[in-house]
């Protein structure tokens, strides 16, 4: 029969006593207005609100089995709370080469060098897998006059961040601002990355189709390192949060770090007929073309995604039932097939409805768009995996909307007079890779654009040389036809449009104009009935 030993009794002449594990402190033993009231008079419940995080302080809570000492009136008989200590701040895993980058910035020229953070979040830990610097402008490359951080240019560096932006695959994202400061300027260096951090958070978001996952994300890396000394301290902010303080991260460095990332490749079949309304203020494109966009992105959102032929559930690992390559360092990369199916009706629970618009002109979309998303390979979740290929679909037909109008306004300008019917083709996409990695970068051509121009704009936006026989161009051109809207409507087509809104008007309140027809029918009827 087993027996049971009596707990010891703690000597009150003991000098020494085993700490208990797990302990938590409280600032005070007492309640406000209730003098003399101790830890022994709280309830579990109190006790369990009072304790929040490791401290120092005069009394400790334990959530160990303890006793109470004859000589600590505070201390109480407890039981198991599962307490959690506070949470700690953001681990960045870094690619190794990035160091070397880093500290291979010239400061000679400026006081300061400013750049971005590419890389990836999830919820377990961030990748940052390339450093850009911000490009110089041309007055700055002649200027070597002393310069402060009040004169970073804030509107230039969160343009590079959107240029930046469009050349990355679904999965990757700008994630921080890094600043590289003399000893004298270190000290204002993180108010002006604070700044920078939601100036270009907010220059990304304005572009965006889609909304952010409420479980995604927020926080953003400030990384400041002194060019004398070459000491790192990184930061995070919650862009969510405008007023939020900078809380401490580690950055960490880590040799191959993308070099066997997953990536899921799809090729989205698109047809999209966007009306330019007759009733929109000068005719505003852009405006018209993000509506259009905006409905045919909440079909992408409610598509179906079969991964290699099966659907997966959300939760799951991605590569479960796959064998996971190990001590691999070179540059590979494990693609999955992925088919998108969109539905084709909105179900028999939502009711469909028709509108009727008066349209002066339209826009097509048309043809097959290559997209392909990354993720890194620490057991990724199916959830995660789609998202970022759902977001570079949407991605990579809104940016190459935006070059391609951007490029006729610039080329023919905003008041063209041809009005006819016109076929632009939008531009290529085309993947470069990064040296080291097996993530491939991003980018888009147009057709008569030599393959020069393009290395040059890797140079410039990305700081990194590309070989001609490394660009792949990913597909076939596809085509946008534009029956553009005429700013001089002559009498006959106004009249016209006239007539057609007033009918489009009077088909709308058609079911009003008849109610009202029966009941003055109705009160005549009746009149001459009671009259008689």
């Amino acid at each position: 029969m087993p027996t049971t030993t009596p707990e010891a009794q703690p000597s009150p002449h003991s000098s020494h006593q085993k700490e208990p594990r797990h302990c938590y402190s409280l600032k005070s033993a007492t309640k406000k207005g209730t003098p003399g009231l101790t830890l022994a008079h709280l309830s579990e419940a109190e006790l369990r609100a009072r304790c929040l995080r490791p401290s120092t302080g005069t009394t400790t809570y334990c959530s160990a089995l303890g006793q109470r000492d004859p000589l600590r009136k505070e201390q109480v008989e407890t039981t198991e709370l599962g307490l959690k200590p506070a949470a700690m701040g953001r681990t960045y895993f870094v690619e190794e080469a990035i160091g070397q980058y880093l500290s291979n910035l010239s400061t000679k020229v400026q006081p300061y060098v400013t750049g971005l953070l590419i890389g990836q979040c999830s919820v377990q830990k961030d990748y940052v897998i390339q450093a850009v610097r911000t490009p110089p402008k041309e007055e700055q490359k002649e200027d070597i006059s002393p310069l402060k951080l009040a004169s970073i240019d804030e509107e230039w560096i969160t343009t590079h961040a959107s240029q930046v932006s469009r050349m990355l695959p679904g999965g990757l994202l700008v994630l921080g601002v890094f600043i590289i400061a003399s000893p004298e300027l270190s000290k204002d260096s993180q108010n002006a990355l604070r700044k920078l951090i939601f100036s270009v958070e907010k220059s990304l978001t304005k572009r965006r189709l889609w909304k952010p996952a409420e479980e995604e994300v927020s926080e953003r890396a400030a990384l400041q390192i002194c060019s004398a000394t070459k000491k790192a301290v990184c930061r995070t902010y919650d862009v969510q949060d405008p007023k939020s303080s900078a809380k401490p991260a580690d950055w960490k460095y880590q040799s191959a770090l993308s070099a066997s990332w997953l990536a899921l490749d799809c090729t989205v079949n698109v047809n999209i007929h966007i009306p330019l309304l007759a009733t929109s203020p000068n005719h505003d494109f852009e405006k018209n073309i993000k509506n259009g966009l905006n409905r045919w992105a909440k079909q992408i959102e409610d598509s179906v995604f079969l991964i290699n032929g099966q659907v997966k559930d959300n939760d799951a690992e991605l590569l479960e039932g796959q064998k996971k390559s190990r001590g691999n360092t070179q540059s590979s990369s494990q693609f999955s097939d992925v088919k998108v199916l969109t539905q084709l009706s909105q179900g028999s629970s939502r009711r469909s409805t028709a509108t009727v618009q008066v349209c002066s002109g339209s826009i097509n979309l048309k043809g097959a768009v290559k997209c392909r998303a990354y993720t890194h390979n620490n057991k990724p979740k199916v959830k995660e995996a789609i998202q970022a290929l759902k977001r570079d679909i949407i991605n990579t037909l809104s940016d190459r909307c935006e070059i391609l109008f951007e490029d006729l306004i610039i080329n023919e300008g905003p008041h063209k007079k041809d009005f006819e019917r016109e076929y632009h083709g939008l531009p290529q996409r085309l993947f470069v890779p990064v040296a080291g990695s097996s993530v491939m970068l991003s980018d888009y051509r147009f057709g008569e654009e030599a393959i020069g121009e393009i290395q040059e704009r890797f140079v410039e936006m990305l700081d990194q040389s590309v070989q001609a026989e490394d660009i792949h161009i990913a597909e076939e051109i596809n085509t946008v036809g534009i029956c553009p809207v005429t700013d001089n409507v002559d009498d006959t087509q106004q009249k016209q449009l006239t007539k057609a809104t007033l009918l489009l008007k009077l088909q709308q309140n058609m079911g009003v104009v008849i109610a009202a027809a029966v009941a003055v029918f109705a009160s005549i009827f009746s009149f001459n009935y009671f009259s008689d």
